[in-house]
């Protein structure tokens, strides 16, 4: 379906942001909501990258992932 969902959750201060595809094709974008508002919106633009470049169906690791959007 791939239809967006984004929630804010608090989650530990480590963890900006995380998407997960679930099993009807929907990405859900989780968001940290102790973030400011600032960084909330480019944790979800982050997060966006990720589902226009078909990340969650690339054979890499999340670290290897990261790393290759940090040197484009």
């Amino acid at each position: 379906m791939e239809n967006i969902i984004i929630r804010t959750i608090p989650l530990p201060s480590s963890v900006r942001a995380f998407t997960v595809a679930d099993e009807s094709g929907d990405y859900n974008i989780y968001i940290n909501s102790l973030l400011s508002f600032e960084q909330q919106i480019k944790s979800l633009e982050h997060e966006a990258v990720h589902i226009e470049n078909g990340d969650f169906y690339k054979e890499m690791t999340a670290t290897e992932i990261e790393r290759s959007h940090k040197l484009r």
